[in-house]
């Protein structure tokens, strides 16, 4: 095998590309976002408890009704801040909806006539379904990728053959795996976008053109015409998924904006209960050798956080999906693809 075949393979799902651990990586996109807002949630009701029981004086000071009252006062404002934010958000995206007739023309013209490229390629109508559409894709190129492999086996350059052989049994692989990750995927649920990135579609562009040039002497019409279809497709994956991902964006931002006018309500609540009617006298007593009063402000102020741990797990999942998209086509900008 040539020295240049070892370039022809490399990590293709996003965590092997990411080069960072499987936890984090789930944290950051995997997870439910419902289950991250838990845990954000835990964390800081424990830590703010072990610094109000670890510090004396803090726990003192939390005690007295003045500091409850700066407290939620401050995070009553925080809180309808963040409301307004978040019907700031809610516009932003009706407004990329919004538009005169000729524009909402324009936009089913171009989808009609990615479509109709799209049926072209794979033979047969498109899927309406954004998993099975791309998954056909990501079949389409499969099977583009064995016909190449099929046009150089007669070929006598030992160094295309090796290097064909193992692009193509990176790409099979890579799509079987993609494949069966889209298969049944539910559109909003995050695990069509999250299977579709896992098919490193650029860098596959790369090569099928690094190869094209590099043995552009000994390939024939066969070879050039199966380099050629395989190269189409994976030229419409990238704005196929981009166009999958951005619809996702929109989703996710309105189901943001949904859920924290949900938990907005009963974080404001409970800021103005704790404004109106906490003192140390109306919850005396102790639990686990703790004060009430201070088991109850440690909840309140978690429950005031709400707000900001749903934007914060959703925002996270958001730019570092954008981050990891950023180019389209055969860009490597990650150290760890290099």
């Amino acid at each position: 095998m040539s020295d240049s075949a070892d370039e022809v393979s490399t990590a293709d799902t996003m965590r092997e590309r990411a080069g960072e651990s499987r936890l984090k990586l789930w944290l950051l996109v995997g997870a439910n976002r419902l289950f991250v807002t838990v845990v954000l949630s835990v964390t800081v009701f424990v830590l703010f408890m072990l610094g109000a029981l670890l510090e004396p004086r803090l726990s003192s000071v939390l005690l007295e009704r003045a500091v409850i009252e700066v407290m939620f006062s401050a995070m009553l404002t925080a809180i309808i801040t963040a409301v307004t934010l978040v019907v700031t958000i809610g516009q932003m995206i009706l407004s990329q909806e919004n538009g005169p007739l000729g524009d909402q023309h324009d936009r089913m013209r171009e989808t009609m006539d990615v479509r109709d490229s799209v049926t072209d390629l794979i033979g047969e109508p498109a899927p309406a379904d954004p998993s099975a559409f791309l998954g056909r894709l990501v079949e389409t190129a499969s099977e583009r990728a064995t016909d190449l492999a099929d046009s150089v086996a007669g070929v006598d350059d030992a160094g295309l053959r090796d290097e064909v052989g193992e692009f193509v049994d990176s790409l099979t692989g890579n799509a079987d795996t993609v494949s069966q990750k889209l298969d049944g995927a539910r559109f909003g649920s995050f695990d069509v976008v999250y299977a579709s990135m896992d098919f490193n579609y650029g860098w596959k562009i790369f090569q099928l053109e690094r190869l094209r040039a590099s043995y552009d002497a000994v390939l024939e019409r066969e070879q050039r015409d199966a380099l050629e279809a395989l190269h189409r497709v994976l030229v419409l994956y990238g704005p196929a998924r981009e166009h999958v991902k951005t619809l996702y964006f929109q989703w996710a931002l309105i189901d943001l904006s949904r859920l924290i006018l949900y938990v907005s309500v009963p974080a404001l609540l409970v800021s103005g209960m704790m404004l109106a009617f906490v003192t140390p006298e109306t919850v005396p007593g102790t639990t686990l050798g703790v004060e009430n009063l201070l088991w109850t402000v440690g909840i309140a102020f978690t429950v005031t956080l709400l707000p900001f741990f749903l934007l914060m797990a959703y925002v996270v999942r958001i730019t570092t999906l954008a981050k990891r998209t950023l180019a389209i086509g055969p860009l490597i900008l990650r150290d760890s693809q290099r």
